[in-house]
């Protein structure tokens, strides 16, 4: 039976303007797997046992996270948005005429389950998953990088403490407290495949072997790296490690036929590590996670495996556009 569109629906559906807000609902719509997603949390979620209230559908519960997630909303703050934003009710599937938006407690309750079980891990290996199985991850090469979140640096708070979990480190003449996320992007697609986080204070090559899946031939980084294949958690692999010059070797290179063929490589380097500063803007820029949204590095990495799971169909969403449009022709 279809379900029939209340009056402030219809309007909305109506309307000439379509938002920001709304184009990027769609997109992700369109883009995230979500029975896939569904089957891998249904497991674990409650059952109704017959007596009160049933529990709310896994879909719905997800699309309200992915929601929180992408806006970077605490738990009340998009249950308000379901109801001050037509565009957010109808991505998570509410109708006020007929039922109530649930609330921040169920999407604490919601939240903690998907923490618990480390199924914001399975949502982004589920999505990668399915990117290669349409033959968009080519494993070919991985390129390493790492960014710093920050954290809260203030003491007044209920503990009186800074976040025991977050460090600071110093990058160039600036001092940086919170955690770093270390990445190893397909060198080709763009699409994050493995994810790590410490603490901002840990060095990036500390956790370059961590990134890699073992069947790239290539590993690319920048000069952060110089010395990783060197190290004795990399010693044996079967991968040729391209890092990049540092920055006053590379301005002292010669004005010769030799010095200029190695400005080029290095030129021709930076391009393929360019890849993974894509995935960086997204999670900062567009899913505004420039700070960290809790507190310690296990619910900061549960939410960034969802992040990067979302920011992997962004990266090729024209290409799965394409192919889901011959699919359905």
């Amino acid at each position: 039976m279809t379900k029939q569109a209340s009056f402030s629906e219809l309007e909305y559906t109506t309307k000439k303007k379509v938002t920001r807000r709304d184009r990027f609902l769609d997109e992700i719509n369109k883009v995230t797997p979500w029975a896939a997603l569904v089957a891998q949390i249904e497991p674990f979620y409650p059952k109704g046992t017959g007596r009160g209230r049933p529990p709310i559908g896994v879909a719905r519960m997800l699309r309200m996270y992915i929601a929180q997630q992408c806006f970077g909303l605490s738990d009340e703050g998009i249950e308000d948005a379901i109801y001050d934003s037509q565009a957010i009710r109808g991505f998570v599937g509410i109708d006020l005429s007929r039922e109530s938006a649930p609330d921040a407690t169920t999407l604490l309750k919601f939240r903690r389950l998907l923490e618990t079980h480390q199924l914001t891990e399975r949502i982004f290996e589920t999505i990668n998953a399915l990117l290669a199985a349409k033959g968009l991850i080519l494993k070919e090469g991985t390129v390493v990088d790492a960014t710093i979140i920050a954290a809260p640096s203030s003491t007044k708070n209920r503990s009186g403490e800074r976040d025991p979990e977050m460090h600071q480190t110093k990058k160039g003449n600036q001092w940086y407290f919170g955690m770093k996320a270390h990445i190893g992007v397909d060198a080709e697609t763009g699409i994050v495949h493995t994810l790590v986080t410490t603490s901002a204070n840990i060095n990036d090559v500390t956790q370059a072997h961590a990134l890699l899946h073992g069947e790239e031939r290539l590993a690319f980084g920048d000069a952060g790296y110089q010395g990783v294949e060197k190290r004795e958690e990399n010693r044996g692999r079967r991968v040729e490690w391209e890092i990049a010059m540092r920055a006053g070797k590379r301005k002292a290179l010669p004005d010769t036929p030799v010095g200029r063929l190695q400005e080029r490589i290095e030129q021709a380097r930076a391009r393929i590590r360019a890849k993974v500063e894509h995935p960086f803007k997204i999670i900062k820029n567009l899913f505004g996670m420039k700070k960290v949204s809790y507190r310690g590095l296990a619910k900061n990495t549960a939410r960034l495996h969802t992040l990067f799971g979302l920011a992997n169909l962004l990266t090729v969403k024209r290409r799965l556009f394409a192919l889901n449009t011959q699919g359905a022709s």
